[in-house]
């Protein structure tokens, strides 16, 4: 493969445009794995990976971070990243990033259901996550940022919280999900307002993914004042 940096698929070089190589060179250095062509998190965070560029050597370095055939590395980038020689794509998924607009919340950011969550919850994070699938989820998921929920009859039936920070002033909205029989009652929406207004309260500028197929979800982030920035590419890597 000839040597190509990814700076040329990337017409702004804003943080947002290589969220998980700038997080993991800045706000999350500490959890990451790998060397200076590339890195993943610390597993037990999620399977996010990203390569300095596309040469051959970074390829190589980011094939070299998956540790077996059951491994796997998840790649957010502004374009589908080309699988490194021995290993495939699993798949691929175009996605749509998204930017709060300042004053963009609504009263439905305060709701007195709404609880932090922590530690003493992560059982039952993880139930909820791996019931709805949110997007990937493993024991430490929960260790990204402040997540918060709302219980019903004790039990914790919808939650959302913040994930990635490719750099100072941005936080992303992530692990937004309800169970099925509790959905229709605006419990999402009441905890992204609730996460939005956290951060926006830090300083920070809320952001978010949703897949491109997803026009309902989308509909609801474009109510909570959150607008297109730009399309992106979910690439999951395995070895061949």
């Amino acid at each position: 493969m000839s040597k190509q940096d990814l700076s040329a698929c990337v017409p702004d070089g804003l943080p947002l445009d290589r969220q998980v190589w700038n997080m993991l060179d800045s706000e999350f250095a500490h959890l990451a794995i790998g060397s200076g062509d590339a890195r993943r998190i610390d597993p037990a965070y999620g399977p996010f990976a990203a390569a300095r560029s596309l040469d051959r050597e970074c390829q190589n370095a980011l094939r070299d971070l998956l540790t077996g055939h059951d491994d796997q590395l998840w790649l957010v980038e502004p374009q589908v990243w080309p699988a490194p020689e021995g290993t495939r794509v699993v798949r691929s998924a175009e996605l749509v990033q998204m930017v709060a607009e300042a004053d963009g919340l609504s009263e439905a950011a305060q709701h007195p259901d709404i609880v932090p969550l922590d530690e003493p919850d992560a059982a039952e994070m993880m139930a909820l996550a791996h019931a709805t699938e949110p997007g990937p989820w493993e024991s430490k998921t929960h260790k990204y940022g402040q997540f918060f929920g709302i219980r019903i009859d004790g039990k914790l039936v919808a939650m959302a919280g913040e994930r990635m920070r490719p750099s100072a002033g941005y936080a992303e909205v992530s692990g937004v999900c309800t169970y099925p029989e509790y959905r229709g009652r605006g419990l999402a929406r009441r905890l992204i307002a609730h996460v939005m207004q956290a951060q926006q309260q830090r300083g920070e500028v809320p952001y978010l993914h949703s897949y491109a197929s997803n026009a309902g979800a989308i509909g609801l982030y474009e109510s909570l004042g959150f607008r297109h920035r730009r399309n992106m590419f979910v690439t999951i890597l395995a070895l061949a």
